[in-house]
């Protein structure tokens, strides 16, 4: 069976550290169709029960494909909602401290080093290439995701995973 066709008959349930199609390297799309589309959709709504959600790949709900919706309206006004299909960072500059965290590792957040700013060709939905340059928040979530469709995980990425990582603050979650 297809697997986005499978994806859209399964329940919708985060995939948590340790499920093993986190650290999966995800198929490229070749097929643009109205079952992407709707597997976009449901990407969409699943980050959007999220209370800190700002982005989500599609291994995050068991689907091995490239494709990521990343949004960081809610902290970035002017930004765009950004379905990402077969992204890849093309260009990089600077370096800033990030304090990141995961839905797929809920209970643990921290620190690592981010470009500041990416540049990254990506398809939407329809098949159409995109480039895009992102700076701070933005670029940050691009990479987190794209991170997710390579089987990397922040914490892969922690600066000291002794001190750089650390149990989130309860408040944070409600």
């Amino acid at each position: 069976m297809d697997p986005i066709r499978h994806f859209l008959k399964s329940k919708s349930a985060i995939k948590l550290f340790p499920d093993a199609c986190l650290r999966k390297t995800c198929h490229p799309i070749l097929k643009f169709d109205a079952s992407l589309a709707a597997a976009a959709e449901r990407l969409q709504a699943v980050m959007a029960r999220q209370k800190m959600g700002v982005g989500i790949a599609a291994p995050q709900l068991g689907l091995s494909l490239k494709m990521a919706v990343v949004d960081v309206r809610a902290r970035v006004p002017e930004a765009a909602r950004l379905v990402l299909i077969n992204p890849e960072i093309i260009a990089h500059a600077g370096e800033q401290l990030s304090h990141e965290g995961c839905m797929s590792l809920p209970e643990y957040s921290g620190y690592l080093h981010r470009w500041t700013k990416v540049t990254v060709r990506y398809q939407d939905i329809l098949g159409t290439e995109h480039v895009k340059e992102a700076l701070g928040l933005e670029a940050v979530c691009i990479q987190h995701e794209i991170d997710h469709l390579n089987g990397i995980l922040f914490f892969d990425r922690v600066i000291q995973l002794k001190t750089g990582m650390r149990p989130r603050d309860l408040r944070e979650k409600s």
